[in-house]
């Protein structure tokens, strides 16, 4: 009789745990066809408005191929679907890369840049624009392709101190203040590049800090493109490990997650986005630290399967919509992106913070 009521209940209960997947599954499933479809929306809308704004008839019909002769093709083919794409890798990007130092540190304030990349990459260019006087190479051309490589580097050395130190470290958190530490380095030596420089390098290296969507090329934005991809497409292989590691290193440990290399992968595809956005795009702030809480408090769930696709669509959106009002539409002036993106970013914080309760680590 035991072993019958024993079934029973048994039975029951898987029952429940299937409607309750069936019915997660139904609701994420409603979520993200309305993420997508606003997605495309906030593309279009992109797209459409600008110094001169385009009907979106136009917009749909030029980018199917069934208007070629449309005086709008130049502008939207070269300029403004360039910036569009920039604008949805730049998002979700930094959305991801925040997402994973907040569960690798189990820090609801982490973010992309705690690791002190992002400051490397600004040391990086301003050792090119506000050393380039000190140095000796004030000749030196300034182009979109010289202030990425420069970037990249310093991203990469900054990203190579961290890697060693990360293997001598077994503490994760040990890793997160020696990565501030790095971070307030480099802004030392910035300050004192930018007390020897002249006015103009100030200047031309304090508009790169504010950030830019809409100065790449086809060429640049492929090359964007594929480090991105990389990056993206090496999640696949620590979502797993992601999920375990929630639960603290003890329990993923128990579990047989290699916490090392899981520590190692998920910093190296960090440093891979925040490093390439940065370098293209400047830095942005405040998307990477918000973006992953308000995917959170959509779908109500710490399932890094769900989470990562959600905060890169959020992200995107987020970063689009900043970039339309960047960019004052019927205007001929466009304000810093980082400006928007702070502007916006920190009040979603301090409302996060507020509900830190809701919060779903």
């Amino acid at each position: 009789m035991l072993a019958l009521n024993f079934d029973f209940f048994k039975t029951k209960d898987s029952e429940i745990c299937i409607k309750n997947y069936i019915l997660n599954k139904t609701k994420y499933t409603f979520q993200f066809s309305i993420l997508i479809i606003a997605l495309l929306f906030f593309v279009m809308l992109n797209i459409s408005l600008g110094s001169v704004s385009i009907p979106f008839k136009e917009v749909f019909m030029i980018l199917t191929g069934n208007d070629v002769t449309s005086n709008f093709k130049f502008i939207i083919l070269n300029l403004r679907v360039p910036k569009a794409l920039t604008a949805i890798m730049v998002g979700s990007g930094l959305s991801v890369s925040g997402l994973l130092m907040q569960t690798l540190f189990r820090n609801p304030l982490a973010g992309p840049f705690v690791l002190g990349i992002s400051s490397g990459a600004s040391l990086g260019v301003a050792i090119l624009i506000l050393g380039s006087s000190l140095f000796g190479f004030s000749a030196f051309a300034v182009s979109n392709y010289s202030t990425a490589i420069a970037s990249s580097f310093g991203a990469f050395s900054v990203l190579l101190a961290v890697m060693i130190v990360a293997q001598k470290v077994k503490n994760t958190m040990s890793i997160l203040i020696i990565g501030l530490m790095f971070g307030s380095l480099t802004t030392a030596i910035i300050s004192i590049l930018a007390y020897f420089s002249s006015a103009e390098e100030l200047q031309q290296y304090m508009f790169w800090s504010f950030g830019n969507l809409g100065n790449l090329s086809w060429n640049e934005l492929t090359l964007f493109f594929i480090v991105y991809i990389i990056a993206i497409s090496s999640i696949i292989f620590i979502i797993k490990p992601l999920n375990s590691l929630l639960l603290g290193e003890n329990y993923a440990q128990s579990l047989g997650v290699n916490i090392k290399k899981t520590r190692n992968i998920t910093l190296f595809i960090t440093a891979m986005l925040t490093g390439v956005i940065t370098a293209f795009s400047g830095p942005i702030a405040f998307v990477g630290l918000a973006v992953p809480h308000l995917a959170k408090l959509v779908f109500n769930s710490s399932n890094h399967k769900t989470l990562l696709p959600a905060t890169a669509i959020i992200g995107a959106i987020v970063m689009l919509f900043s970039d339309i009002i960047a960019q004052l539409p019927n205007s001929a002036f466009t304000l810093p992106i980082n400006a928007i993106t702070s502007f916006f970013g920190a009040p979603i914080v301090i409302w996060l913070l507020i509900r830190k309760s809701k919060i779903v680590l």
